[in-house]
This record gives C-alpha cells, structure tokens and sequence, in this order.
C-alpha cells in the first residue's frame, strides 16, 4: 500500500501537504507498523505490570466515578484486530469501541490520516469557518448516499447523539406542528434528553421527565409469522390515533443495543409506504449500521432508499452526520454547532470510507465473508461442543450476535467477563433474551475468527 501520498484538494487543485511532510508522515507511519508487528495472538497480563495496571483502573474509577466495565486500559499500541493494554496483556477486540474502529488497530490508511490531519492549522472544524475536509468528506457522502436515495446534503455534528438530534430538529420543521415519533420497541437512539426519549430503555432515563412524545411498534420476529401484520396494524391504529401529529419513523434498519436482530425488506415496506401516503419523514438511523451491512448503508443493503428522507451516521465515519433530502433541508439556525468534528476525524473518516470501498461489499464482499464464517463457527458450537448454549446466531455484515444460555443478564455477564479474562472482547445488547454482540473489524483474518470461536467455546463449555 502506498503511504503518503500527495493529497490534493478535488476542488482548488493545491498540495495539502508538503513533499517534506509526507516523507515525514511515511517514517511515522512505517514505525507505528514496527509497534504492532509482534500483536499476532492473544496474551496474558504481564505480572510485573499488575501495580501499575492497578493504578491505572483505580484513578479512571475515582476521576470518573465509576469503575471502568472492564479492566481496560490501552497503552496505545495494536495491530488489526489486536490491542495492548497497560497490564501487558493482548485482548482480540470484536467490539472496537462500539463500533468506532472498522479498520481495527493502527491501520496505516488511518494512521497517515491522523498525522496529516494533526498538521492542520486547526484542531476542530466548524459551520462557519470549514477547511477542505469537511467539504471534502460532505461531498463523498453525499455522492454515495445518493447512488440509491434521494439525500442530496449533509450537515455535520460531534456525535451519533446530536445528528439524530438534527434529524428530528428537521422532520419536525417540516411538519410542524408534528411532534410525535414512532419507533420501535427495544430501539435506541442516544442518550440526549430526547434521544433517551426515543431510547427504550427506562434506565436509560431515570430521574428524567416523560415526554410522552413516542409511539411504539414491535420490530420483526422471525418466529411468528404474524410479526409483519402485528407491526403494521399498530402503525396504523398510531396514525389514525394522532392525525396530522406524526413528525417522523425513526428506525434503525437493524436493531442495534436492542439486540441485533434483523428483518427483511418485506418487513419495512408496508409502514414506509403508510409514511409516504400520509407525509411522515422516514428517517433512518444507521449511527450502528453505516458501513457493516454488506453495503455501504443498511438502506442499500435493503433496497430502501427511495423512501429515505433523513439519514444519521456516525461511529465509523469518526464524527456524526445527517444526510437529508432537498424537502427537509432546514431553515437557517435550526441546526448549526460550533464543532463539525475535528480535522483528524474527517481525515480519517475520507480514508475509511476509501479503504472500506475496496473489496469490502457486495455479495461476496469482504464484510459478508465474515459475517458468513463467523455465524457459521457459533451455529458449529452450538451443535457440537457448546451444544444448545450458542444459540440464534445472526446479524448483518460486521454486527454479529448470539444468545448464551438462557439469554439472563447475570449469565451474559458471567461469560463476557470469563471471555475479556481469556482474550476476547465483546460486549451485551438485547434484553429478554441479554445476547453477546460483535463488531467484527473489517481486517479480520479468517484464522483470527477462528482463534475468537476457541476462546468463546472454552468459555461456554465452562458455563457460568
């Protein structure tokens, strides 16, 4: 892979980085690489390290408030789909920060991105005084979201959080006065004061006021066959019970906190097009989902782009971003913000997006390898070593997960600790049943899914 290369601004022609910088930038990547070399397989911790790890979990308690969920602190250092931790130890993270890092650990792409990135004349990028990333980076969203929808611009935000904010900021606009939302049960949104609203989760709201501006309907259950009519009558009962009062269907084309569960086009069609016929936005939420799925977006992956009117993204693109229709463009300071996202994020989010773009989707894609021998390895251990404690594998592209025994939250943590202890790093989602979720880094090796089932059917045959 060529590193460092000249980068030109597509619009002005000029050099974004001198001839002497990227020879500098290439050494520093090169050395980063010689970082990571020795990153090829799970390790313990280091014992000699256990005081100074000590200190590291106890000041992150006490300055945060809490203890950290796992005993992890990075030093810094990793390579794909391994990370070093300050107790010297080698984790295979399957979680990569929630889904932050699709390239895994000090990827060189990424890499060169952040040092070019850190050379800029500003640390963060704004609204009103943008340099050539941010129209850069709104641009390529732009030009791909639009290959099979009609969004048609994009406007920037620090999080997930605040560009579903933005999203409901501009459906109800647009439809005021609308203010109710439907959205599905076990959804999730963020942890805004709104967003907690829309979230579906009390815990996530406790001590808050109710708002009671959500309707919800059940999301797809693949074992009743009457999941899709259920849905469907109850948005409908929704509209004919809240006339002209309905501002958006807000909906994650894969359910992500609420438990990793997927469903078919067939079942999204039917309530968009009761959205179309009584002029409700469609606003998909792909903060999770963007680039996992098989294709760039969930929509494309569902064929559901010509009824997107609002589109969230965030995680992997390394900053938040709301993609719109020309119909919802907002009115002037209903949406603005100091902070767009720093020059280092939108850097390294052209350089994902580029990186990603390359035998990673379609059919046979890269993302769809994975999820295919991954899912294959837990429904093999469910049938043979772990038999009936690997159960329901499934997800979309990179987003893959499993319900362990009988699906009880004590017993899901039991076996995620018991996993991070033996190397592997997942994390929970779901509720009744509590399942174990991966996101998967791109990069992964067919041998390093395989390392990952050794560990995860180890830990199931020891049980809880």
């Amino acid at each position: 892979m060529m590193l460092a290369q000249s980068r030109k601004d597509p619009e002005s022609g000029e050099a974004v980085s001198s001839p002497q910088i990227q020879s500098h930038v290439a050494s520093l990547v090169a050395e980063v690489q010689k970082q990571g070399q020795a990153l090829v397989n799970i390790r313990p911790p280091d014992p000699s390290k256990a005081h100074l790890a000590a200190q590291w979990f106890q000041d992150a308690a006490q300055f945060r408030g809490r203890p950290l969920h796992y005993n992890y602190v990075g030093t810094g250092v990793g390579r794909g789909p391994f990370v070093e931790l300050v107790d010297g130890s080698v984790k295979l993270d399957l979680i990569n920060g929630i889904g932050i890092h699709i390239l895994g650990h000090s990827h060189p792409r990424v890499i060169e991105a952040c040092l070019q990135g850190s050379l800029s004349d500003i640390v963060m990028q704004g609204n009103l005084q943008p340099n050539t990333e941010y129209i850069e980076l709104s641009k390529r969203l732009v030009q791909l979201a639009g290959r099979q929808s009609r969004l048609k611009h994009c406007w920037f935000a620090t999080c997930g959080t605040m560009a579903n904010e933005n999203a409901l900021k501009m459906s109800r606009q647009k439809l005021s006065p609308a203010r109710m939302i439907i959205s599905f049960k076990n959804a999730f949104a963020g942890r805004s004061t709104m967003m907690a609203e829309l979230t579906d989760n009390p815990a996530y709201r406790q001590g808050l006021p109710e708002y009671n501006e959500v309707l919800r309907i059940p999301f797809y259950e693949k074992n009743d066959p009457q999941s899709s009519e259920k849905a469907l009558r109850l948005f409908k009962e929704h509209i004919a019970q809240h006339p002209k009062n309905i501002s958006a269907f807000a909906f994650e084309p894969m359910l992500g906190e609420g438990g990793y569960q997927a469903a078919p086009r067939e079942f999204f069609v039917p309530l968009l097009e009761e959205c179309k016929k009584h002029g409700i936005a469609v606003w998909a939420d792909e903060v999770q989902t963007f680039m996992r799925t098989g294709e760039l977006f969930a929509f494309e992956t569902l064929d559901l782009g010509q009824y997107i009117d609002i589109c969230t993204i965030a995680k992997t693109v390394q900053l938040g971003a709301t993609l719109y229709t020309e119909d919802y463009n907002p009115k002037p300071g209903l949406i603005a913000g100091t902070f767009s996202g720093s020059t280092v994020s939108m850097r390294a989010g052209l350089a994902i997006i580029q990186e990603m773009s390359q035998g990673h989707y379609g059919p046979q894609g890269r993302v769809n390898q994975i999820h295919r021998r991954f899912i294959s390895g837990l429904n093999r251990l469910n049938e043979s070593a772990a038999k009936g404690k690997a159960q329901d594998a499934g997800g979309m592209g990179l987003m893959v997960a499993f319900t362990p025994f009988d699906g009880k939250k004590e017993q899901v943590d039991a076996l995620l600790k018991n996993m991070f202890n033996k190397g592997v790093m997942a994390f929970a989602c779901g509720k009744d049943p509590v399942r174990v979720r991966f996101l998967v880094p791109a990069i992964i090796q067919d041998s390093e899914i395989d390392m990952a089932l050794k560990v995860i059917e180890e830990c199931l045959i020891e049980g809880v």
